[in-house]
């Protein structure tokens, strides 16, 4: 009887320390996957957005300013600003044997966001444009000017009798994208061709003066509209030259 009572002990206690085992590894694999579960938690990472007071922190080496344009670029109601840069490389200045010295230097581009009482660059581009001194052929370069309206931003160029074109730029996906485009073709006070192009439409409308032969302003226009075959938008930062732009034919 002593026998038989010890071996049900010696059963119980088999059996309790079994358990006890399985419950150990159980807990530990619980365990084990709370941890991997925390680490997998991805981090959240800290904004790089650099603020600046001062406009001349944002001008790189080698340039100088050349225009400032302000105005409301991304309609919170805020004035940003528009900074025209100017190289200052000595080898492109030139001595002309009319027009004595000219600085052929290339210009650039600086978009600024007004943010917290300083600036936050917005997008650059250093040498997209040519210099005010590049030679004009039968006529003068044409004069290029900003203007910053209804939160876009326009890219002018006058050429006097001969006409004029237009960029149109919008901040949207963190540049500025180029979503129109305007030309007047002229010769004198008449008007030959007139251009818009809607890059977001993919909608291009020509109109064409088919009385070009009048001296008195009495133009006649043809309208024909088509589709143009971009879809990807030119962003103004990827812009390697203005004077290589060229929709006329699209």
């Amino acid at each position: 009887m002593a026998k038989k009572y010890f071996s049900i002990i010696g059963t119980i206690l088999l059996l309790s320390i079994i358990f006890s085992c399985k419950d150990s590894k159980t807990n530990e694999k619980e365990s084990n996957t709370e941890v991997t579960e925390l680490k997998d938690i991805p981090e959240v990472e800290e904004s790089n957005v650099v603020i600046k007071k001062d406009l001349a922190d944002f001008i790189p080496k080698n340039y100088i300013p050349f225009d400032t344009i302000k105005g409301d670029l991304n309609k919170d109601g805020k004035e940003d600003i528009i900074l025209i840069i100017k190289g200052t490389d000595k080898s492109k200045v030139i001595q002309h044997e009319y027009r004595g010295e000219l600085d052929r230097n290339r210009r650039g581009i600086i978009a600024l966001l007004n943010k917290n009482g300083g600036y936050e660059l917005a997008v650059k581009n250093y040498d997209c444009f040519s210099s005010e001194n590049e030679e004009g052929g039968v006529y003068y370069a044409p004069e290029l000017d900003f203007e910053i309206k209804n939160g876009k931003l326009y890219v002018n160029y006058a050429h006097g009798r001969y006409g004029y074109w237009s960029y149109t730029f919008r901040y949207q996906n963190s540049d500025l994208e180029l979503i129109g485009y305007d030309a007047s073709s002229n010769h004198g006070p008449i008007v030959l061709t007139e251009t818009s192009i809607n890059f977001l439409t993919r909608k291009k409308i020509v109109n064409h003066n088919i009385n070009e032969n009048t001296y008195d302003g009495d133009e006649v226009f043809e309208k024909t509209e088509s589709k143009i075959s971009k879809n990807k938008l030119i962003k103004l930062s990827e812009i390697k030259d203005f004077d290589e732009l060229e929709f006329s034919e699209e």
